[in-house]
């Protein structure tokens, strides 16, 4: 199965691959798995004053920031990834990625606020469900 991990190098990120580790027998082996981060776009006034070159470098650096650490992670727990990135909303990147991918299962983590406080704080994780049709797996 195809396996989509939205990472963004937090402690939920680092939970819910640990999650994944820790428990073989919810997955099982033998699955594709792919990392992928969303950059936030830098302003559109703040853009004029870069070159495209630049801000692209930017844009890979910062994903790369966050690959490195997971991609170690990964080499130790066998699993064979790849890495993907966007900028942009990450709600938004992470439903299109599942959809157009044609992933099988969407594995977030998530700070496990409650209903109250994803409403009022907004949530990635709410977000993913609200446009994403693939099945997504919340992990707190």
């Amino acid at each position: 199965m195809k396996i989509l991990l939205p990472v963004d190098g937090s402690a939920y990120t680092k939970r819910m691959l640990s999650y994944i580790a820790a428990h073989d027998e919810l997955l099982g082996p033998g699955h594709e798995y792919t990392l992928f981060t969303v950059v936030v776009r830098v302003p559109p006034h703040a853009m004029r004053f870069v070159d495209h070159a630049t801000l692209e470098g930017y844009y890979r650096d910062e994903a790369e920031r966050v690959f490195h650490p997971l991609r170690e992670f990964a080499a130790q727990q066998g699993w064979q990834v790849r890495t993907e990135s966007a900028t942009g909303h990450a709600a938004d990147e992470i439903a299109a990625v599942a959809t157009t991918g044609h992933y099988g299962l969407v594995v977030m983590g998530t700070h496990g606020h409650s209903a109250l406080a994803g409403v009022v704080l907004g949530s990635i994780a709410t977000a993913v469900l609200a446009r994403c049709s693939t099945p997504v797996l919340l992990i707190r």
